[in-house]
């Protein structure tokens, strides 16, 4: 088994896309729950809430993070998918970094049971950053085809398997 698969997941299955679901998650309950205590709906739980979504979110990110990076790597540079690869990286790195700042500056907010307005400023900068990251990412599999093998007649038992197959090896390229 190669080294490689570690990080970024087997041929036809990467690991990046289904790190990114459990990372937006998070980033999304914690906007919601901001949005729960800010408008005092279970003001303190919310804001508990909030708090460690961010925490769960940042920790999330590190491996996602890792993931997609060793897939950009492997992009040619300067290519139409490296400069969409690029501004997904690009956005992604700056909703971090407000999350970041927001749970940093936030956390009284947590051990006082409220979401202040300025931490929650920056969750929704973050959010929207993570969107547009997040639109561009879809860009980057759907439109540009990044490590989707179209293996239109590969059998249901074959493509679903987790264990790398010649055929998605060569697909792949690797």
């Amino acid at each position: 088994m190669k080294l490689s698969y570690l990080i970024r997941g087997l041929p036809g299955h990467p690991l990046h896309p289904p790190l990114t679901d459990a990372t937006i998650g998070a980033y999304t309950a914690a906007t919601v729950m901001g949005f729960a205590s800010i408008v005092g709906v279970a003001e303190k739980g919310a804001a508990h809430g909030w708090w460690l979504a961010l925490i769960v979110g940042l920790i999330f990110t590190v491996p996602t993070a890792l993931s997609g990076f060793a897939d950009w790597l492997t992009i040619e540079w300067g290519s139409p998918l490296w400069r969409t690869a690029s501004t997904h990286l690009l956005a992604m790195v700056t909703a971090t970094v407000f999350f970041l700042i927001a749970a940093l500056v936030g956390h009284s907010g947590y051990t006082h049971g409220a979401v202040r307005t300025a931490p929650y400023i920056l969750t929704l900068v973050g959010f929207g950053a993570m969107t547009l990251g997040g639109w561009l990412g879809g860009t980057v599999v759907f439109v540009h085809g990044m490590r989707v093998l179209n293996l239109v007649t590969e059998p249901a038992a074959r493509a679903a398997s987790p264990l790398p197959k010649p055929e998605k090896e060569t697909a792949e390229g690797a």
